[in-house]
């Protein structure tokens, strides 16, 4: 019996933003149950284009046409955070699954208001770190008491990106109002692999700093004003019991960036390593431990594809499991895959985390 297949359409896939192209057209590629039917962009020249390159029968110059496609399954939105709001609302009306990019929303109350707005249909959240086998496996050692009884962690977590330099396509990143920056992205899908692994975070004590704020437009030379921080230290305790020291430091050479994760139990360690430049979300992580293991999964989609530009390199990985668990849900009628009830609660952290450093006060964290 052939297995049904679920149409996806994806808006923000233009040839020319890199991400779409790197990382969900190679992992939808790699799926068995779904395929990429349509792409949309706002302009008619840059939809028919990115149909053509990705290999999608059908094409929107305007998203809300695509949404509209009843014969589109599951509605990707791949856009900037503000544009968010209305394409997600718009296809939780029309009765799709939608996989929202992460942050889902500029603001907390925004992120509530989408994920009020599910009802019984299914949703995926862009937090694709923890979907990582590397990192699943790492969850089942702890959650088996295979190191015994936990005793503390630490992460460090660096990144390429939020340096003292920037093209203008990605100068957005700098501005509060785009809703996407260091804070919600970077250290949002820090602390996410960190709950996937020790369970969530119930207290936060948090500093921050801006340690670039003049940044230089490499491709016009001008000179724009960060408005957010771009450096984090934080202490957390988690439902596991392990107290967790994190640091996550932004604009180091990208040779240097890398990702530790390091438990410590009273009868051994688990550690998860990456080195992607742009952060822990993007590639592979690789999996160490002081006891026995089976070894992680092999993921679903290979990282690689024809417009994955060395910068994103292996970004369809993660975003592979995101869908295969989409898919699977769907098939069965299951909710296993974390959706926007998901993506609130990784909103309420990440506003915690900011009172924290903005009070000099420890936050419970409720969600």
């Amino acid at each position: 019996m052939t297995k049904p297949n679920f149409r996806v359409g994806i808006i923000g896939a233009d040839t020319a933003a890199s991400w779409a192209g790197a990382s969900h057209v190679p992992a939808l590629a790699a799926q068995p149950n779904l395929e990429l039917a349509a792409v949309a962009t706002r302009r008619e020249e840059s939809a028919r284009a990115a149909a053509e390159a990705f290999g999608a029968e059908r094409w929107y110059a305007d998203p809300y046409a695509l949404i509209a496609d009843e014969t589109i399954d599951i509605v990707t939105v791949a856009v900037k955070v503000p544009a968010h709001r209305d394409l997600v609302l718009a296809a939780l009306k029309a009765g799709k699954a939608v996989y929202s990019e992460s942050p889902l929303g500029v603001s907390v109350a925004e992120t509530e208001e989408m994920a009020a707005a599910v009802g019984d249909l299914h949703t995926a959240i862009g937090l694709q770190g923890r979907h990582n086998p590397a990192v699943r496996r790492a969850a089942e050692l702890i959650e088996t008491g295979a190191i015994g009884r936990l005793m503390s962690a630490r992460v460090l977590a660096t990144t390429f990106g939020y340096g003292p330099q920037s093209p203008s396509v990605y100068d957005y990143f700098n501005k509060a109002v785009s809703g996407a920056s260091f804070l919600t992205i970077t250290t949002g899908h820090v602390v996410d692999v960190i709950e996937a692994v020790l369970g969530r975070m119930t207290e936060v004590d948090a500093r921050t700093e801006l340690l670039w704020p003049d940044i230089e437009i490499v491709d016009t030379g001008e000179t724009s004003r960060r408005e957010i921080p771009d450096h984090l230290d934080m202490i957390a305790k988690t439902t596991s019991g392990a107290p967790v020291s994190v640091q996550v430091l932004a604009g180091v050479p990208a040779d240097q960036a890398n990702f530790t994760f390091e438990i410590r139990g009273s009868e051994g360690w688990v550690k998860l390593t990456g080195s992607h430049f742009a952060g822990v979300q993007v590639g592979d992580l690789t999996l160490a431990a002081s006891v026995p293991f089976d070894a992680p999964d092999a993921p679903v989609a290979n990282g690689e594809g024809p417009t994955a530009a060395e910068f994103w390199a292996g970004a369809s990985i993660n975003v592979g499991e995101v869908y295969a668990s989409l898919a699977r849900d769907l098939q069965a009628g299951t909710y296993t895959t974390p959706g926007f009830a998901h993506a609130l609660h990784n909103s309420r952290l990440v506003a915690a985390i900011e009172r924290a450093a903005q009070t000099g006060a420890r936050q419970r964290i409720d969600s």
